[in-house]
């Protein structure tokens, strides 16, 4: 019966697969590079409902994914990926071989392909290059998971007890409330990097995870909520909380005690009836975290912009193409700057991606100026730029993708406070639920959490079922104001891809002012 694959079972078989992806590969005929990604991910977790048990369990992921370039008249990439079992465990090495073989077969079909259309179709001939990665440092590194509490020494009872808990502290808010829904999760995860050019890396990850929904019964109507908690650390973040600069969590149960308080406060207010003009509209840092996410961090991945994502999920406002783009164009106030940074601690956080590509803050917006997009190394060699690491996939058995890391708005120097008491007239958008963006992302509607009227710079009458709707580039120029209170956020389900990757990363911001039209319900 064979043993029962953990994280240290790479250990043995790291030395062998090494050898087949930096010496065996090379073998193969018009052979030009190939990596490996290996991981084996151990987690555990619980789900409760009004209180009460409804399911729990413990689980082990084990898979790899391969990608090889080949070609003689033209190069092309191939893929490969397969989940694995406890079986395969034994035989790794000729499991992956045989990956890398299919890998191969399939580069080089690709390659012949695109040499055929070439030459069938001439005027395809500057639409079809070789397929170039950029260059990045061979590194040879290990990167340990941090944590207090390894997340494989939780009990699965104690995933449960703190699942239910954390359900009876938001249903115990109100009577309003109507139904309570929660999770508990956490995970050790370890991944292997090998390529052909020499690269060994080791990097490993511990996260941890809760999350919960409310629904509040009101004369408006029913209102529903739901939020997560978690960071890249051991089960104490569930247990004690964490606070540490920009990111600030309470312990689980005082985090669920919040939303269902939240949610019984939220559904007796009327709900918004929004002006019929543009009004000063100030967000807080965790409306903004949604913000950034899908008007800032989404179209700022090249894949996306370059139209890679055009079926299934849309282009991006920044490039219309190689030579009409806003590269160097002024799409903001001076006020506003974000960057995707994995070094930045948060959900999003590694040395290196899924290509070995060191990691590094890329700034996406300086000083209101589009200055660069989040690429991997054949989409920064089609622009002529420097990787800067932002290739991942959610298993390993899954082609990377381009995806933001953690993508927050920089902090300005301004008190909140003082930003909401400047305003004569207009609304305080707080927290978010649910966006609505443009398929270029050009324009966006997001609701939020709560709205509140401001008055002679003072917040008064809180309203439910509003948000703010606007042109997204007319939007970020007239921000006036940006405070100085930066909180990053964990996002525990983006999803890109086809078939769907859904990835965790941070985003965050802080309160910003701007001008928008108010959204109402319906």
């Amino acid at each position: 019966m064979p043993q029962r694959v953990t994280v240290e079972s790479l250990d043995r078989m790291r030395p062998n697969l090494r050898s087949v992806v930096a010496e065996r590969a090379k073998r193969l005929p018009d052979f030009r590079y190939c990596d490996l990604r290996i991981a084996v991910r151990e987690e555990r977790g619980a789900y409760a409902e009004n209180g009460s048990e409804k399911a729990s369990g413990e689980d082990v992921a084990f898979d790899f994914g391969v990608r090889v370039i080949a070609g003689n008249r033209m190069t092309a990439a191939g893929y490969y990926g397969q989940i694995l079992g406890a079986a395969d465990a034994d035989n790794i090495e000729a499991v992956v071989w045989e990956g890398i073989r299919q890998a191969h077969q399939r580069a080089r079909a690709n390659a012949r392909q695109k040499t055929r259309v070439k030459s069938r179709f001439p005027g395809l001939a500057d639409r079809l290059d070789d397929t170039y990665l950029s260059r990045v440092p061979i590194a040879e590194d290990s990167v340990p998971a941090t944590y207090t509490i390894d997340p494989r020494s939780v009990p699965l009872v104690e995933t449960v007890r703190l699942a239910v808990a954390g359900c009876q502290a938001a249903q115990g808010q109100s009577n309003r409330i109507l139904y309570t829904a929660a999770s508990t999760s956490a995970f050790l995860l370890r991944e292997l990097f090998l390529s052909s050019d020499g690269a060994d890396i080791d990097q490993s990850f511990a996260q941890t995870e809760g999350f919960v929904m409310a629904i509040g019964g009101g004369e408006h109507g029913n209102f529903e909520l739901y939020d997560c908690t978690g960071h890249q650390r051991g089960w104490e973040i569930l247990t004690d909380g964490y606070a540490n600069g920009p990111i600030i969590l309470p312990n689980y149960v005082d985090f669920c005690r919040k939303l269902g308080a939240d949610v019984a406060e939220v559904a007796a207010a009327p709900p918004l009836r929004p002006p019929d003009k543009e009004v000063p509209v100030v967000t807080d840092p965790h409306f903004n975290t949604l913000l950034v996410h899908e008007v800032v961090g989404h179209p700022a991945e090249l894949d996306r912009a370059l139209k890679y994502e055009t079926a299934y999920a849309g282009r991006s406002w920044f490039l219309k193409n190689l030579a009409e783009n806003q590269l160097g164009q002024q799409i903001a106030s001076p006020l506003v700057t974000a960057f995707s940074d994995p070094l930045l601690e948060g959900y999003g956080s590694f040395r290196y991606d899924h290509e070995g590509t060191p990691a590094r803050r890329a700034y996406i917006i300086r000083d209101g100026t589009l200055e660069e997009f989040l690429n991997n190394r054949q989409t920064a060699a089609i622009l002529g730029v420097t990787p800067n690491g932002s290739a991942r996939a959610t298993e390993s058995h899954l082609a990377p993708l381009i995806r933001m890391t953690n993508t927050v708005f920089a902090p300005g120097d301004r008190n909140p406070q003082d930003i909401i008491a400047e305003v004569d007239s207009g609304y305080y958008v707080a927290g978010h639920r649910t966006p609505s963006i443009a398929e270029s992302r050009e324009n966006f509607r997001i609701t939020a959490a709560k709205v509140y009227e401001i008055r002679n710079g003072q917040l008064g009458r809180l309203y439910r079922d509003g948000g703010i709707t606007a042109d997204s580039r007319n939007y970020f120029r007239s921000i006036d104001a940006v405070g100085n209170d930066l909180r990053v956020n964990p996002i525990p389900n983006c999803g890109k891809g086809q078939p769907m990757q859904a990835k965790r990363m941070s985003n965050g911001g802080p309160t910003m002012r701007g001008i928008a039209r108010l959204t109402g319900p319906g």
